[in-house]
């Protein structure tokens, strides 16, 4: 039997950020988003849609908050390059999950919406986030949630 590793010894303030550890940051970060998908797709294919991803996200919540955007504006709110966003819809509209029309006002942009399906999708994902945010929650002490929340909103907007 293979014996595991000690864990690392706990660090704090900038000492644990700037080591290459599994307490530096960007690995944590990392690896948590990686844990929060694979329960997020767990729950999706327990669902019924198990052709829907969780890097599907970056374009489905802006679509759940307004469907009909323009790609321009799509990619602004999902905060993706171009690339990303062109490949993540064009796998997107062959799972049949969203639809891709041109602008009835402008014929050179396109709108993206979403298929009837995928609105049907809306509070299943709803319900699942609640639960994986409430269970989160039920882990931390009182105020830390929005601690945490805050937290990464500062980092998700990280200029340099």
């Amino acid at each position: 039997m293979r014996r595991q590793p000690a864990p690392p010894e706990p660090t704090t303030g900038s000492q644990a950020t700037t080591r290459a550890t599994r307490e530096n940051l960007g690995f944590l970060l990392a690896k948590a988003s990686q844990r929060w998908n694979e329960m997020l797709y767990e729950a999706f294919r327990r669902a019924g849609y198990r052709d829907v991803r969780p890097a599907h996200g970056s374009i489905l919540i802006p679509l759940f908050e307004e469907d009909g955007l323009r790609m321009g504006e799509l990619a602004k709110r999902s905060r993706l390059s171009k690339q990303t966003m062109t490949a993540l819809i064009r796998i997107m509209k062959q799972r049949k999950l969203i639809l891709r029309r041109r602008d009835p006002v402008d014929a050179r942009a396109s709108r993206i919406y979403l298929t009837p399906r995928t609105r049907r999708f809306k509070p299943v994902v709803e319900r699942i986030l609640r639960e994986m945010d409430e269970s989160v929650e039920a882990r931390l002490t009182s105020g830390r949630y929005a601690q945490v929340t805050a937290a990464l909103k500062v980092v998700m907007n990280l200029t340099r």
